[in-house]
């Protein structure tokens, strides 16, 4: 039996002599040929050294010289510094000389130049937003450049400078008296840019085809008016454009120098239709709803009423051709086809007879009058419930604000004005129908006391 370290150890020293071996074919030869390398290697690196030895003494005799000439610049510059420093003051109290100077030179001159600065702020205002600009562009860059050089204490205005502006005034003036044609950038409400003509009525306003226009100097060109007056305004306006002598009545704005301000905010401000279907809300609408079925209801009863009532007076013109198609030929039959009864029992027929003709005569008369009571209570309740919804908002928001209340009291104020509006028609309705209905009764009631009255006397001298 072998022993089992004897044989690890043989393993182990075969192994040893392979790598040995192995070792052996991969060197380079001997020791000695690996200290030639290590030395050669050694040579190589010294020589690497002094290059870049050499290189880095270079650079630091290159940054001592741009050192050097840094301090040398720095040393001229504050030299300069120091002159130019001088030099400054020096200009300073010649410039404060030469403004003293120019100051006793003018003399009078300054209280005419802050005249005209003053006269020129109050015209620029007027240039601006003036139509004449939308015809006449850069007065104001113009004028505002004046202004500046008036009130310098250095620039001088000039003659041909203070002409400029006096004209500017004087055109002012004779274009405000005048209705001039021209071509000209209009801005679209869908935001296009056209050019078409322009009809200018002094410095009112301004329409082209038949539409109003305003200016405002921010934006440099005139504008259709989103929203137009009335069409016969509209109308004669075109009728103006297409005018070539003679007088034209045309709608402006008499403000003026505004570009028409207050027509924008006139026709800017809702109709009562708007009104109505912004602020009414869902009782207001049911106001209107009810109120509308309530006129037509009592429209078509007079309508029936009347034809009724044109029936009964051909039958009272025609009393012995007795006809069913009205009351008082159904009344009259009652009598007539009872020739031989007393006095009491035809009475009591022809009241009969009577008080059936009246409920048909006498219908839809209790809801017109529901409806007129009904209209003013449910404005009352959109008062309520506007109010409610004010005092909400306040909570939230505060009293700060009036417009975040505006919609609740509108709402509260526009149902009570519906209210108002369904009832006064709707009672007025109610009363003529009524009257209607009243005539026709009254008449079926004198016909019979009529009848009655001949009965009796019959009888009597029977």
């Amino acid at each position: 039996m072998k022993n089992p370290h004897l044989q690890s150890i043989l393993v182990a020293g075969a192994l040893l002599g392979a790598t040995t071996q192995l070792a052996a074919q991969e060197s380079p030869g001997s020791l000695a040929d690996l200290l030639d390398l290590v030395a050669e290697d050694r040579i190589v690196e010294s020589a690497e050294y002094r290059e870049r030895l050499g290189e880095f003494e270079q650079n630091v005799a290159r940054q001592e010289e741009i050192l050097e000439i840094t301090n040398n610049r720095i040393v001229e510059q504050e030299s300069e510094q120091s002159q130019l420093s001088d030099q400054f003051e020096a200009n300073e109290i010649t410039i404060a000389d030469k403004r003293e100077v120019l100051r006793d030179r003018r003399g009078d001159l300054n209280e005419l130049f802050g005249t005209l600065q003053g006269v020129a702020g109050d015209f620029l205002s007027t240039f601006e937003n003036s139509l004449i600009s939308a015809q006449y562009p850069g007065r104001s860059e113009a004028l505002e450049g004046f202004i500046e050089k008036a009130g310098s204490t250095i620039e001088q205005l000039e003659i041909e400078e203070m002409e400029r502006f006096w004209f500017y005034m004087h055109q002012e003036l004779t274009e405000s008296a005048r209705v001039v044609s021209y071509n000209g950038e209009v801005a679209m409400p869908n935001g296009d840019t056209v050019s078409q003509g322009i009809t200018r009525i002094g410095a009112f306003n301004a329409v082209s085809d038949g539409q109003y226009l305003r200016y405002s100097g921010d934006i440099g060109h005139l504008q259709v008016l989103p929203r137009q007056p009335d069409g016969g305004t509209q109308a004669s306006a075109a009728a103006l454009e297409s005018a070539t002598e003679g007088f034209v009545r045309v709608g402006i704005d008499p403000t003026g120098g505004v570009g028409g301000q207050v027509l924008a905010n006139l026709v800017n401000f809702p109709t009562v239709g708007e009104q109505v279907r912004n602020n009414s809300g869902i009782i207001g609408f049911i106001i209107i709803g009810v109120g509308v079925i309530g006129i037509l209801i009592a429209l078509a009863r007079l309508l029936i009423l009347a034809l009724v009532s044109v029936k009964v007076r051909a039958q009272l013109r025609n009393t012995d051709n007795l006809n069913k198609n009205n009351p008082l030929g159904r009344v009259l039959l009652v009598g007539e086809t009872n020739p031989d009864v007393d006095t009491e029992t035809l009475e009591l027929k022809l009241g009969e007879a009577i008080l059936q003709e009246t409920p048909s005569l006498e219908s839809m008369l209790t809801l017109i009058k529901m409806i007129a009571t009904i209209a003013p209570l449910g404005g009352l309740l959109g008062t309520v419930t506007g109010m409610i919804q004010v005092f909400q908002q306040i909570t939230v928001y505060g009293a700060g604000d009036p417009t975040i209340m505006a919609g609740g009291i509108s709402q509260a104020l526009m149902t009570t004005v519906l209210g108002i509006v369904v009832a006064i028609p709707t009672i007025f309705m109610h009363t003529v129908v009524k009257s209607r209905a009243d005539n026709i009764t009254h008449i079926l009631e004198q016909q019979a006391t009529g009848m009655i009255a001949q009965k009796a006397e019959r009888e009597a001298q029977a």
